[in-house]
């Protein structure tokens, strides 16, 4: 049997000699399940499917991943133990999103308890990465942040044509870009409904990659939500947490 296997009539690349039958690799399930992850973590685990997600990702150890707009570092943590001792994570966030990240950010890096992790705090239009230096990048719940600017919460406009300049300088061949977002219904304006709702329609994000370095390779529906209508904010009390999400993975030609 091919280690390819079809999915929701998709296709889904199960990592060969990695883990068990469901595609979970070793090191990925090893990070899922470490006990020294933060309790609020582990809760959300049910809702975010980090095993699936990071394999699906095929995160390894010893790469060099950025998580760009990392937030509180949800996977940071976990990128940080997949990588090991000859990997580096690099958890990426701005001025305006720390806030928003809460206590569990300042928790999260305390005392240099992700040793594997350099933080940065740039605005993205400022990023500056080194060249051909990426074996992948994650962008989870954050492309629709790019598409629109919000000065009273100090939200900056961010260049998603220049920020994919530079992943493209940055990231190897072949390497792998993740991403994630909160789906929203077709129509209307991208800024306004990503501004409101913080959503964005799945062949929007296509569309931004279409004349990229990057192909689709895959996409996957194991965080879809088909109780979500996309009409509220995903921040509604309804559906925080469980909102109807894409999952994208694209590859560096």
């Amino acid at each position: 049997m091919s280690c390819t296997s079809i999915m929701f009539s998709l296709f889904l690349l199960s990592p060969c000699g990695q883990g068990g039958s469901d595609g979970i690799s070793e090191a990925v399930a090893a990070a899922v399940s470490n006990p020294q992850r933060p309790a609020e973590d582990i809760a959300a685990d049910a809702n975010r499917k980090p095993g699936e997600v990071l394999s699906f990702f095929d995160i390894k150890p010893g790469m060099t991943v950025l998580d760009l707009f990392s937030g509180g570092g949800y996977y940071t943590e976990m990128l940080n133990a997949i990588v090991g001792e000859n990997g580096k994570v690099i958890a990426h966030t701005n001025e305006a999103y720390i806030p928003f990240s809460g206590e569990i950010y300042q928790k999260r890096y305390v005392d240099g308890r992700l040793a594997q992790t350099e933080t940065i705090i740039v605005e993205a239009d400022d990023l500056v990465l080194e060249e051909n230096s990426l074996d992948a990048t994650i962008l989870v719940l954050t492309w629709h942040d790019f598409l629109f600017a919000d000065a009273e919460s100090g939200w900056q406009a961010i260049n998603e044509d220049l920020l994919l300049e530079k992943l493209c300088t940055a990231m190897k061949p072949g390497a792998v870009l993740g991403l994630i977002d909160h789906v929203a219904n077709r129509g209307g304006d991208p800024s306004q409904v990503a501004k409101t709702l913080h959503r964005v329609d799945p062949q929007v994000v296509r569309d931004a990659f279409a004349n990229s370095c990057f192909t689709l390779e895959a996409e996957t529906e194991f965080l879809r939500n088909n109780d979500d209508d996309h009409t509220l904010a995903v921040f509604d009390k309804t559906v925080r947490g469980q909102s109807d999400r894409f999952v994208f993975r694209f590859v560096k030609n």
